[in-house]
């Protein structure tokens, strides 16, 4: 299914390197089921890509999504979206009926995501209830294979998701104490009275990531890459951190001492409370940074390249006191460094990642971004010009700046669409 065999090798830009690409979430592809999937319209995506003479496709973090339904707030770092699944797909793969997908009518321009979710959540069950009873034998060794390899954090999630929908898709903290806290008796009667539900969800992420797949695979025949996005901080309500308390700052009650965000800024007086926890450096790197490069593994199974969301943060992130109205009282505190990135290519043996360096950058996160060659999206204030890349207006051709702030809706292309009419910071170039 992830035959590493089939992948092209590790991107590499050599001094004079110029190509261009395009950003366009994959929520944002036309379909008949009111969200964009990973199935047929996206090797067709892939297929006007190449068309076009381009070369790579970047898209917004692929994860389950939670709070708001922002890809930036994913319940997991690991998982995919199985909204993004495609029913195509399913019915290609003999677990679904045509019949199973009709009698809905969506919005051909924005995603309701109150009638998108159950419909999607009914298609999947649908398709496990297929598979179960029999369906495509020969998928069982696959299934088996994805569950052994991704073990680590697929169990967690899956039960995570399970619970979460058992309990009115409450905040974890307020379900049941010995199940928040993960009192080892708790989690076995779950994993015993949920079993069904569990097996559910991983069902869905081996459909997830094996679309995924064929996307990817497929973009290589193009000659075409593919760029994802890894936020560094991770959702408070989401299995990163319900499995992996130990890697965060938290108090006695599993709630965040300290908070992401931005300190005061041109963009705001009172700076940016994002609300995120942070992580607790000292007990992350003494794991061997295992966990944090296990996210990136699982993403990399079905892109080329990461664009790693807020860089800044691996030299000093903006630690806010949990419950401060602003983030005025924030305090720099240093990040990972240096230390992370050997670490990463060590064990990775090359560091596939984009820097996103938008904003106001510190020395300090120029010389780290420069001393592993990470090219980097351009910031004004940013001093080395070596592979960078320019954001550029699809419309003028012309250099965007580096401060204009991301559209706060995703369009979705009409079914059809000739013309790919983005918003502007939709399309760039590395130069």
């Amino acid at each position: 299914m992830n035959d590493e065999s089939r992948r092209l090798g590790p991107p590499s830009f050599p001094p004079r390197y110029r190509a261009s690409g395009v950003l366009l979430h994959v929520a944002s592809l036309p379909s008949p089921y009111g969200i964009g999937d990973v199935g047929p319209v996206a090797l067709a995506w892939v297929d006007r890509l190449h068309e076009a003479g381009q070369t790579w496709w970047q898209s917004l973090p692929l994860g389950p999504t939670g709070y708001g339904n922002s890809p930036y707030q994913s319940l997991s770092s690991f998982a995919g979206n199985e909204l993004l699944v495609s029913p195509d797909g399913l019915i290609e793969d003999g677990l679904l009926r045509a019949s199973h997908c009709a009698g809905n009518a969506f919005s051909a321009t924005t995603i309701d995501y109150d009638t998108v979710i159950p419909f999607k959540h009914r298609l999947l069950k649908t398709a496990w209830t297929t598979f179960r009873s029999g369906a495509r034998r020969d998928l069982r060794p696959d299934y088996e294979q994805f569950c052994d390899v991704h073990r680590h954090w697929l169990e967690d999630y899956a039960l995570f998701r399970a619970l979460k929908a058992a309990h009115n898709g409450a905040y974890y903290l307020e379900w049941p104490a010995e199940l928040g806290r993960r009192t080892p008796s708790a989690l076995a009667e779950a994993r015993r009275s949920l079993g069904d539900q569990v097996d559910q969800v991983r069902f869905a992420q081996f459909l997830a990531f094996r679309q995924a797949g064929r996307v990817r695979d497929h973009a290589h025949t193009k000659g075409v890459r593919l760029i994802g996005d890894l936020p560094f901080f991770v959702s408070p309500d989401s299995s990163d951190v319900w499995a992996n308390p130990e890697l965060f700052l938290l108090d006695e009650q599993h709630k965040p001492r300290f908070v992401a965000g931005v300190p005061p800024d041109y963009f705001s007086a009172q700076g940016q409370l994002w609300g995120n926890p942070v992580y607790d450096w000292d007990a992350v790197r003494r794991t061997g940074y295992r966990w944090c490069l296990d996210r990136m593994r699982a993403r990399l199974a079905y892109v080329d390249m990461i664009r790693l969301d807020h860089f800044r943060a691996f030299a000093a992130a903006w630690h806010i006191p949990s419950g401060a109205a602003t983030a005025q009282t924030g305090q720099w505190v240093p990040g990972p460094g240096a230390d992370f990135f050997a670490t990463a290519e060590k064990e990775l043996g090359v560091l596939p990642f984009i820097a996103e360096d938008l904003g106001l950058i510190t020395p300090d996160v120029c010389s780290l971004r420069d001393q592993f060659r990470l090219p980097g999206m351009r910031g004004s204030n940013s001093r080395s010009t070596a592979n960078r890349i320019t954001p550029i207006c699809l419309t003028t051709m012309r250099p965007i700046l580096s401060h204009t702030p991301a559209p706060t809706t995703i369009p979705r292309l009409a079914a059809g669409s000739k013309n790919c009419r983005l918003s502007k910071n939709n399309t760039w170039g590395i130069i």
